[in-house]
């Protein structure tokens, strides 16, 4: 894993990203994912031109790794390639907090709809613990572990369905979350709302109600998508 929401090496450049990154993997794996960290947290924005040499140059590395790292990061959909003019972060509008939401939600109701159904060994205690530590942490204020726990939480679901496609389609749909920026968890009662809806999707699956967790995880998302609009028309 790279970089965590409340250990961001935002002030140390690209360089901090790599240094920050797993240390197992080739070159190519380092950097694409410094440079996918250094995406989601915002410190390559949106639009902004990639240059392979530049790139290298603050990653003291060669071309070769970054060439690919841009290529597989393209695959991802977190750059675009603009053909003879290089690549650039992509791009987010409105219409994409709207397009990621809508996947989202079925495929969130999807996860706890089958975690309901297999319950696998330490899921409801593991479920548990988070939401305790969520709530300690919600009294206390600030809502950098917050989102982190949220990451956790959602992580549980997806990896419960024992269902690789699913992981890994909620893990990119999550990437695209993290790069809408401002967390909805400063919005005046979300905190409040979230630990509810948290609440309600995990006592639906350790009843083994497979459609209540359907039901509940996809109001959860729909929630969460109404935080995200006030938020970015507040902003």
């Amino acid at each position: 894993m790279g970089a965590t929401e409340t250990q961001r090496p935002r002030e140390g450049g690209l360089r901090a990203y790599l240094d920050a990154s797993p240390e197992h993997g080739s070159t190519t794996d380092v950097v694409t994912d410094a440079l996918r960290e250094a995406i989601l947290d915002g410190a390559l924005p949106p639009s902004r031109w990639l240059r392979e040499d530049e790139l290298a140059r603050e990653l003291s590395v060669s071309r070769t790794p970054v060439r690919e790292a841009l290529r597989r990061l393209s695959d991802e959909r977190l750059i675009v390639r603009a053909a003879h003019r290089g690549s650039l972060v992509a791009p987010m509008t409105f219409d994409d907090v709207l397009a990621v939401y809508l996947v989202r939600e079925s495929l969130e109701g999807l996860a706890a709809q089958i975690a309901a159904r297999r319950r696998p060994a330490g899921l409801i205690d593991s479920l548990s613990r988070v939401h305790r530590a969520m709530t300690e942490r919600a009294e206390e204020g600030g809502t950098g572990e917050l989102v982190r726990l949220n990451l956790e939480f959602h992580r549980l679901l997806r990896e419960a369905s024992g269902n690789p496609y699913l992981e890994r389609f909620l893990t990119q749909v999550e990437h695209a979350v993290r790069r809408f920026g401002r967390s909805t968890y400063e919005l005046p009662g979300r905190v409040t709302e979230m630990l509810a809806e948290h609440r309600a999707i995990l006592d639906a699956i350790a009843a083994g109600d497979a459609d209540a967790a359907q039901q509940k995880a996809a109001e959860h998302m729909r929630r969460a998508r109404d935080a995200r609009v006030q938020g970015l028309l507040d902003a």
